[in-house]
């Protein structure tokens, strides 16, 4: 996978997903107005009046992973390429202590890698959108 080296001027695939500053990018979550309880993502809508944005520590531990070795079913899947041309990724949940654990795809190339317990960080990646515009996504990589 392409992480994105300059983040400054990145359109994410979604609204109030991650926002990208000075120290560099962090996901956007919500802390719960009344009893301090983080979620990932931010809630829009309905209940977005319960919550108050909140900055996500951008470094983590890996608390479980997986590798998707097969082209899952689209939709909902939108990724490029067929059965033949897909490339096998690695999902995990990484855990950012006191505050939430959050579902991310991981940039690796080697899964063997991969160990439970070890630290993440925060990287933007490249996600094509069917109209040709490419739009950012988030992903977690071995710090």
């Amino acid at each position: 996978m392409t992480f994105i080296a300059d983040t400054k001027n990145v359109s994410a695939i979604a609204e109030h997903l991650f926002a990208v500053g000075p120290d560099g990018p962090h996901l956007i979550g919500g802390r719960r107005r009344s009893d301090g309880r983080v979620v990932f993502p931010l809630p829009r809508g309905a209940d977005s009046d319960l919550f108050e944005p909140l900055r996500l520590a951008r470094d983590g531990k890996l608390w479980t992973f997986t590798v998707q070795r097969f082209r899952p079913k689209s939709p909902p899947y939108a990724g490029v390429g067929d059965d033949t041309s897909f490339e096998p990724f690695a999902l995990g949940y990484v855990e950012l202590a006191d505050q939430v654990i959050v579902e991310s795809r991981i940039d690796i190339d080697n899964f063997g890698k991969l160990k439970i317990g070890m630290p993440m960080t925060l990287t933007i990646v490249p996600f094509k959108r069917d109209d040709g515009k490419t739009v950012c996504s988030y992903a977690f990589r071995p710090a």
